[in-house]
């Protein structure tokens, strides 16, 4: 026997519910709950899709990250393309490519836009808990807007995501706020800072030694216990902010404040790319161990530019699935079941034309329904209906199609009466089973 190929170490699987896995990951079903759940909330506030490829020139990464970013300097899945030479990088995030395509296209000629895209990003990187070489991303942009009342909305927006996912802001998630004014004002910040490192050098550690002189706001982020009275004591960007800057952020603050939203100004808050300016926030949890963040973004008003784009505002956000998905496990929060409505069980093989052509009518007019196959007893049947999670089981035996009917049977009641349909009224009994039915069918029904 050949020996099995396995998935690269980082890689996973996205399983359906019931079948065994070998480390604790969220199901299809739990997926598909999510995104469709994205797109609900999503298309309330007014947000449309883009997909952009999942291969981009590095070059993309490289000036719009910063060459002196963790993602850029270690982190990209980098090749040269046999065929041309090309130097490209599987995507390590979304938000450049988004914006590549908005340049290349023209997008914002007629004026701005509120979009968002979904799925997998590539970092080389450990895999730990939550956190994957390959993994899946929901990221959401407004471009073109340059109030801090967008910036505002996008927040309340993920809070509305939150809600409709079981999750509560305060006690499951909470929100930190900064800002990282404008770059004018990072650069008097950046100045004060190397100095009060150099003059506490013999307390650093390597990394931040390494990111002194390339990227020393970096530092702020470390997570070396031995480093925090150090940081705690550094100079704040909230101190070399400007009228604008900080009227900007205000404006922010009252919007959050007057929809009751709590947060924490976390002056030491930073994002790992180069091109934020103005609000920053990240949603953190204190349920995963240390890998808190599960959504994070902010403004980015000079990366259009930056990638040889006319000057636009924009903000966004991006959203670990992964991780997200990993939250809502280990809160055991409820998830809608993803169930067919009915299960049809089917007692000879002389019904099964006619049982296939009913559960066809029954599919067209909206019911989700599962038909058993392969045989069996009626008890191994039932028994099998039962664990698919159906409400109902549809029962097509000789006797039932030859008087033109299927029986009917609540499995999640166990004294409801069995009742007999009508095989050439199903459009219109789907309807009652089901209230995703079709609207046509409901008002056959109740006409």
């Amino acid at each position: 026997m050949a020996e099995p190929i396995r998935a690269v170490k980082g890689m996973n699987d996205i399983l359906p519910p019931g079948v065994p896995r070998t480390e604790k990951l969220p199901d299809s079903a739990l997926w598909q709950w999510f995104e469709t759940t994205v797109r609900s909330v999503l298309a309330r506030y007014g947000y449309q899709n883009l997909l952009t490829p999942i291969v981009e020139p590095t070059a993309l990464f490289v000036r719009g990250l910063g060459e002196v970013t963790d993602i850029v300097e270690k982190e990209m899945y980098s090749f040269v393309d046999s065929m041309n030479g090309d130097k490209l990088t599987l995507r390590p995030e979304a938000t450049a490519g988004i914006v590549r395509a908005m340049i290349e296209h023209n997008a914002l000629y007629n004026g701005p836009l509120r979009i968002w895209t979904m799925g997998p990003m590539f970092r080389h990187e450990r895999p730990q808990k939550g956190r994957y070489r390959q993994f899946h991303q929901l990221d959401v942009e407004a471009l073109g807007y340059a109030g801090p009342d967008v910036d505002a909305e996008m927040i309340l927006m993920v809070r509305s995501l939150w809600r409709e996912l079981g999750l509560v802001e305060g006690k499951h998630v909470r929100l930190e706020l900064n800002s990282l004014g404008q770059p004018d004002e990072r650069r008097a910040h950046r100045d004060a800072l190397v100095r009060y490192f150099e003059q506490n050098a013999t307390q650093l550690d390597a990394d931040a030694q390494r990111r002194l002189h390339s990227n020393p706001l970096r530092i702020l982020d470390t997570k070396n216990p031995a480093m925090q009275g150090l940081v705690e004591a550094a100079p704040t960007l909230m101190d070399f902010l400007g009228e604008g800057s900080l009227a900007h952020f205000n404006a922010v603050r009252s919007v959050l404040d007057m929809a009751g939203l709590e947060y924490r100004v976390n002056t030491r808050l930073v994002r790992g790319m180069d091109y934020y300016n103005l609000t920053v926030f990240e949603w953190v949890t204190d349920q995963l161990g240390s890998q808190g963040t599960v959504c994070g973004g902010g403004r980015y008003d000079g990366l259009i530019e930056q990638l040889g784009g006319k000057p636009a505002p924009a903000v966004g956000f991006g959203l670990g699935i992964e991780r997200l998905l990993l939250l809502i496990q280990e809160l055991a929060l409820p998830v809608p079941a993803a169930s067919p409505r009915a299960y049809a069980v089917i007692t000879s093989p002389s019904a099964v034309p006619q049982a296939m052509a009913t559960l066809e009518t029954l599919r067209a007019a909206g019911l989700a329904v599962l038909m058993h196959a392969g045989g069996g007893s009626m008890k191994s049947q039932f028994k099998r209906a039962d664990a698919s999670g159906a409400r109902y089981a549809l029962i097509f035996g000789d006797d039932e199609v030859a008087r033109g009917e299927v029986a009917l049977k609540d499995l999640r009641q166990a004294d409801a009466p069995q009742r007999s349909l009508p095989l050439a009224g199903a459009a219109l009994w789907a309807a009652e089973l089901d209230e995703r039915a079709t609207p046509a069918a409901a008002r056959v029904l109740n006409a």
